[in-house]
């Protein structure tokens, strides 16, 4: 930026590149509504006055409309999405979204500094701004298998870059709380720079250690309870709003005029079909708003909340010598974006981004299947009585642990769709070493067939539930022929998704994505699935570091007690 030239134009002395003239500009410090204009020079805001204080060569009159900050995504995994960079932005600027903080550590699990490497090239040239927080979590724990692990060194090199604004979330707590000596390397590793945080139901003395190491953080929260603690301990609460597990209407009451400015949205997870049909962070407004947030807070939980924790202190409001990221809407009850600005340039317009060419192609990346199929066997000999059983919670990436006697066929534990009660199985997909964790599960409803992913948090290692062993291995034969992706099995129906970068991202626009996505999701649906998205909720049923009984490829673990722990009971 020409510093005097910028001087010249905010002082009215030069002509503007882009006047933004009669808007009702969100003052998101305030709290106030300012009827004026804004000049934009060189990306940045000039300044703001009222009509008529600016000329410029371009002049775009809002006629009365707001214009507000452009939205910002404190916590986002854009793999989730299933699409690459380019696609994300494609299917997020049009809702408002200029900023995203995101973490690529399901690429990472996959394909190491390697992956890393590709999200930071994919991230340039689009009209978004990413930037990618250091994966701490690489494998997130002890007992995941993942394709790579990132050391402290690794992340030392990542921090060094200027768009990586910090240590991504550190999902082993209970590394932290028992002193693992890598883990307190990694945390050492960020310095002075953020650490996210990630510790679902972490409360008391356990919190005042976790918080003290200088994590200040945290998107678990599932209750105010929690969420209030977290706050009173100086973290930031990030309020999720995913595919999974939504949290928004639950967290939404400790939001008021005292506590407002250490809380903000993020996504998390959301697929394709999420993000086109609902929206983004524009979505969450709407929805806190609806249920009865005030709209100036709401808005100010969409951008300057999210830009100050990450220290992105050259956005997030509509002030001069912030980023000319901007968003204009009609309505303030339930705002949708009509024009999106990245650094003062018009970048999407009713719902459409307009069209941007990239200078430079995307990187490929190697195949990520390594799969023994001499492996693929899910039978379960009865070797007791009552057995563990994982029970999913509905909207939520939790577990509750549950106890079930099993049906015994032949001497073997089977799948018992009558009692829900399906097989689930984890395949290393890495390394080829053959293994598999077995359980059972209930809560998905199939009536018959299999669903299958190479997305499966966070070592990505395949993961398949089923109403019988032929279905299962059907399944993940399909997924091993397509490179990765997702698949459902329902007799001689099959539908597929096919994943072929690192077995998590479509490399096909994001319209398509989004309705492979629906097919899949209705035919699990004819199948019996009673889920809204049966594929997610699988995906957060292999996570190593979420509550309570999870499987690996390493078996059932008791995330609790932080062991793998026997599929019978006696």
């Amino acid at each position: 930026m020409d510093v005097s030239r910028y001087i010249r134009v905010a002082r009215g002395r030069e002509p503007a590149d882009l006047v933004l003239t009669h808007a009702k500009i969100i003052d998101v410090y305030a709290q106030e509504i300012i009827d004026g204009e804004v000049a934009v020079a060189d990306g940045r805001i000039a300044g703001v006055g009222p009509a008529g204080s600016y000329t410029a060569g371009q002049v775009h009159d809002l006629h009365g409309h707001y214009l507000a900050p452009g939205f910002i995504d404190g916590h986002v995994h854009i793999e989730s999405a299933m699409v690459n960079i380019p696609e994300f932005a494609h299917a997020v600027v049009p809702h408002g979204t200029t900023t995203v903080v995101a973490d690529p550590h399901e690429i990472a699990n996959v394909l190491g500094m390697t992956g890393f490497r590709y999200m930071f090239e994919a991230a340039k040239y689009n009209p978004l701004s990413v930037h990618l927080m250091a994966s701490s979590c690489v494998p997130a724990g002890p007992f995941e298998s993942s394709g790579a692990t990132l050391g402290a060194t690794d992340l030392a090199v990542l921090l060094q870059d200027r768009w990586v604004p910090g240590l991504a979330e550190m999902m082993n707590y209970p590394g932290v709380l028992d002193g693992d000596p890598d883990v307190l390397a990694k945390l050492a590793a960020a310095g002075p720079r953020i650490i996210d945080g990630h510790a679902p139901g972490l409360r008391g003395l356990d919190l005042n250690a976790y918080v003290g190491v200088g994590i200040v953080s945290d998107h678990e929260c599932t209750t105010v309870d929690e969420a209030r603690e977290k706050l009173q301990k100086g973290m930031y609460v990030m309020i999720r709003e995913a595919s999974p597990a939504r949290n928004l209407i639950d967290l939404l009451p400790l939001v008021t005029q005292k506590t407002a400015r250490r809380c903000f949205f993020v996504t998390d997870d959301r697929n394709p079909m999420h993000l086109l049909d609902v929206g983004h962070i524009d979505s969450m407004v709407r929805q806190a708003i609806a249920w009865g947030l005030d709209p100036m807070l709401a808005l100010q939980l969409a951008c300057l909340n999210a830009a100050e924790c990450f220290r992105l202190y050259d956005r997030g409001a509509v002030a001069p010598g912030r980023r000319a990221d901007l968003v204009t809407f009609e309505d303030l009850r339930a705002p949708r974006p009509l024009q999106v600005y990245r650094g003062g340039r018009l970048v999407a317009e009713h719902g459409t981004l307009l069209p941007y060419e990239r200078p430079v192609p995307l990187p490929t990346l190697p195949v990520s299947m390594n799969v023994r199929r001499d492996s693929l066997r899910f039978t379960v000999p009865a070797s007791g009585g009552r057995m563990r059983v994982i029970q999913v919670v509905p909207d939520q990436i939790v577990t509750e642990p549950a106890v079930d006697d099993p049906k015994i066929v032949n001497g073997e534990a089977a799948a018992d769709v009558g009692r829900d009660l399906l097989k689930i199985a984890v395949i290393e997909r890495h390394t080829g070493s053959g293994r598999v964790g077995i359980g059972f599960v209930r809560g998905f409803g199939l009536k018959l067939g299999a669903l299958g992913s190479t997305v499966s948090h966070d070592a990505h290692n395949i993961i398949v539930v089923g109403a019988d062993d032929e279905s299962m291995r059907a399944a993940v034969e399909v997924l091993i022929e397509m490179k990765g992706g997702q698949v459902a099995v329902a007799g001689r129906e099959v539908a597929t998704l096919p994943l072929p970068i690192a077995g998590l991202m479509s490399d096909r626009p994001v319209a398509e994505v989004a309705e492979s996505v629906r097919r899949l999701q209705q035919t699990a649906h004819r199948m019996g699935s009673r889920l809204d998205d049966p594929f997610m909720t699988l995906s957060f049923l292999a996570l190593s570091v979420i509550p309570a009984l999870k499987i690996t490829d390493r078996g059932l673990l008791d995330v609790n007690k932080y062991e793998i722990v026997p599929l019978f009971l006696d």
